[in-house]
């Protein structure tokens, strides 16, 4: 479904201590925002928060009022400090309750490795009113509740989860994009970025800047929901970087 006039957007919180202390290098950003960006919605700010109750329930009361969607990664497997499911319930003001149907699935999964005890019986929990994301990476299911959607922390989960979900979220037009490169100090032209990301109002320049075998250069990337208007403003900066005296690459360097 798009509604191609409006511009939806998305919140993330990673949740998990491990992030935090550089233990595990998170991969679900990325993904997500990868994922969110085809079905024509905008990951617009990420939180990466502690696995305390108080924390999460702050950063989910701020995210899923300022956006239109909020996911949620990490914090819903087994363990004691596995608190997403509670914290988002108490940020919701309802209780948390076994979710029938993870039950009879988590049943299944485990009937052939060793049942399912009391650990594997959390990863049931909802807030109540919660609906089910398929995973069929493992048995534990994701959670969503309205527009809001608690994914595993494991990146392939993860990303089973988002398959799950496919074409099922409103969204605007695809974000497209196209890259314009040169070994261009951008400090050169950022008046010229500036002024050429003023006069095409629909489109949004980015300026990523590297080192390279001792030399200074960066990619500008251009983005649009309309490839007409991409086409304009990519344009105009070519011809503008060109002007300048500067040598430009199509898709970057």
């Amino acid at each position: 479904m798009t509604s191609p006039d409006k511009i939806w957007t998305a919140g993330l919180i990673v949740i998990g201590d491990e992030i935090l202390s550089g233990r595990t290098h998170d991969k679900n950003i990325a993904q997500v925002a990868s994922w969110l960006q085809v079905q024509g919605i905008r990951l617009t700010e990420v939180r990466v928060v502690p696995d305390v109750e108080s924390r999460i329930v702050a950063a989910v009361n701020d995210l899923r009022a300022a956006y239109d969607y909020l996911f949620t990664t990490g914090g819903i497997g087994p363990t004691h400090d596995d608190i997403t499911v509670d914290a988002v319930a108490a940020a919701l003001g309802v209780p948390v309750v076994i979710h029938p149907e993870a039950r009879a699935l988590l049943e299944r999964y485990y009937a052939t490795r060793g049942g399912l005890n009391e650990g594997r019986l959390r990863m049931a929990r909802v807030p109540e009113g919660s609906e089910l994301i398929p995973n069929r990476m493992s048995g534990a299911p994701g959670i969503r509740r309205g527009n809001m959607f608690l994914m595993a922390g494991v990146p392939h989960i993860t990303a089973g989860m988002l398959d799950a979900l496919t074409g099922q979220l409103e969204g605007g037009a695809p974000l497209l994009s196209e890259t314009i490169g040169g070994w261009i100090p951008e400090s050169e032209v950022a008046d010229l970025l500036r002024q050429t990301e003023a006069a095409h109002d629909s489109c949004q320049i980015g300026s990523y800047p590297f080192f390279r075998d001792g030399r200074v250069g960066a990619n500008f990337v251009v983005r649009s929901v309309s490839a007409d208007d991409l086409k304009a403003c990519c344009d105009s900066l070519s011809e503008g970087l060109t002007a300048a005296g500067h040598v430009v690459t199509a898709g970057g360097i």
